[in-house]
C-alpha cells in the first residue's frame, strides 16, 4: 500500500489489490478502491487484480461493488464479473442504460464478452450513443453476438479509420465478414498510404491467403514491414524468427522515442516486439508452400478456421494468435463467453481441459 500510494500506478495498485482481496481485508480493500478512484490511470491495475484472484476472494466484495452507490464502484463490479466470465444478471441490464458513460461502455463490452445474446436488441439501440466508446462497444458486442448488418457496418468503418478503436474493430470485423465483403472493404483502401497499416492489420484478421503476395511486397517498406510480417504469420503460421526468415534492423531507420530532447515525437514503437521480415526469404518460403493454401478460404496460423484448429491455437499459439483464436471461437458460438486469454495460466489450462472433455 505504501508503494501504491507513493507511485499511484497500475502495477503497484495491482499488487496491493491482489494482496488485499486474497487476504479478505476490508480496510485494505477500501483503501485500494479509494486510491484507484482518485487515480484513473491506475484503475486498469485494479481491474486486472479483480480478474487475477480466484472467485472465492471476491465473495462479498463483488456483490458490494455491483450494488455500489457510485458509478465507479458499479463499473468495477461489472468489470470484475466480465473478466471472471460471471454473468452479473440484472446489474448488467441496468448498467447498459446508466447515465455514466464509462459504466455504460463497460457494460456494453461485458455483454459481448459474456455471450448475453438476450441483450442484442439493447446493444443495437446503442449504436448511435453520443459517447464514442459506448457506440464502439455496442457495435463490437453486437457483432460478437451475431449481428451482421448495422453493427458490422459500423465496425467495418472503424476497422480502417483513424481511431483508437481501429485495431479492435479490424480484429473482429474482418473475422465476421464474408469473403466478398472483406475484399470489397480492403480493396477500397489498399492504395491509400495513410491507411496502409490499418489495411495490413485487417488483412491479417481476414485470414485470406489471396493477400499473401501483397503482404510480402509490403515488407519492402520499412515503416510497415514488421506489421506485414505479423499479418503474414497470423495467416500462414510461419515463425519468422525460428525459421530464419528475418533480417537486420534497417540502417538509418528510427522508431519510437529517441534520446534527442528536441525530438517532439514521443510515440512508442508499436511493432517493437515483432521481427524484421526479409522479403526474399519470406517469398521463397511462400513459393514452397503456396499449394497448401486455398485462396478465398480463411486460415489462422496455417490452419483452416474451424473449431478444432482454433482450440489447437489456444493450446500452443503465441498470445496474440491465441487472442485471435478466442475471437474466432466466440463468433462460432455467440452464446458462449469469450475465452479469456489474459487469465492466470492454470485457470486457462483448466478451462481448455474441460472444453476438450466436452468436445
Amino acid at each position: 500500500m505504501e508503494q501504491a500510494e507513493q507511485h499511484k500506478e497500475a502495477g503497484e495498485v495491482f499488487a496491493a489489490a491482489v494482496l488485499a482481496l486474497e487476504g479478505r481485508d476490508k480496510a485494505r480493500i477500501e483503501a485500494v478502491l479509494e486510491l484507484a478512484e482518485a487515480e484513473p490511470e491506475s484503475q486498469r491495475g485494479l481491474v486486472s487484480a479483480l480478474g487475477w484472484v480466484g472467485r472465492e476472494a471476491l465473495k462479498g466484495t463483488g456483490l458490494k461493488l455491483l450494488n455500489g452507490g457510485s458509478a465507479f464502484l458499479r463499473r468495477l463490479g461489472i468489470a470484475a464479473c466480465a473478466v471472471q466470465r460471471v454473468d452479473p444478471g440484472e446489474a448488467l441490464d441496468r448498467a447498459l442504460a446508466d447515465e455514466d458513460s464509462a459504466l455504460r461502455a463497460c457494460a456494453l463490452r461485458a455483454a459481448g464478452q459474456l455471450g448475453r445474446v438476450d441483450l442484442l436488441q439493447g446493444l443495437l439501440a446503442r449504436l448511435d450513443d453520443t459517447d464514442p466508446a459506448c457506440a464502439f462497444w455496442a457495435a463490437w458486442s453486437a457483432v460478437r453476438l451475431g449481428d451482421r448488418k448495422a453493427a458490422l457496418q459500423r465496425l467495418a468503418v472503424l476497422a480502417l479509420a483513424e481511431s483508437p478503436f481501429q485495431p479492435a474493430a479490424a480484429e473482429l470485423a474482418l473475422r465476421a465478414m464474408e469473403g466478398g465483403q472483406a475484399r470489397e472493404l480492403l480493396g477500397s483502401q489498399a492504395r491509400n498510404p495513410k491507411r496502409r497499416r490499418a489495411v495490413i492489420q485487417a488483412v491479417g484478421a481476414s485470414g485470406d491467403p489471396h493477400y499473401l503476395p501483397w503482404l510480402i511486397k509490403q515488407m519492402e517498406t520499412v515503416e510497415v514491414a514488421r506489421v506485414a510480417g505479423e499479418a503474414f504469420a497470423m495467416i500462414t503460421g510461419a515463425d519468422l524468427a525460428y525459421e530464419d526468415l528475418e533480417g537486420d534492423w534497417p540502417e538509418g531507420f528510427e522508431a519510437g522515442p529517441t534520446e534527442d530532447p528536441a525530438d517532439e515525437d514521443v510515440d512508442l514503437d508499436l511493432d517493437e516486439d515483432l521481427p524484421w521480415p526479409e522479403p526474399e526469404l519470406v517469398q521463397a518460403w511462400w513459393q514452397a508452400r503456396a499449394g497448401q493454401f486455398e485462396a478465398g478460404r480463411r486460415y489462422l496460423v496455417g490452419r483452416p478456421v474451424v473449431a478444432a484448429g482454433c482450440r489447437e491455437v489456444l493450446l500452443s499459439g503465441f498470445q496474440r494468435q491465441r487472442r485471435a483464436a478466442a475471437l474466432e471461437l466466440a463468433l462460432m458460438n455467440p452464446k458462449a463467453p469469450l475465452f479469456e486469454t489474459r487469465a492466470p495460466g492454470f485457470r486457462q489450462q483448466k478451462l481448455l481441459a474441460q472444453g476438450a472433455e466436452a468436445a
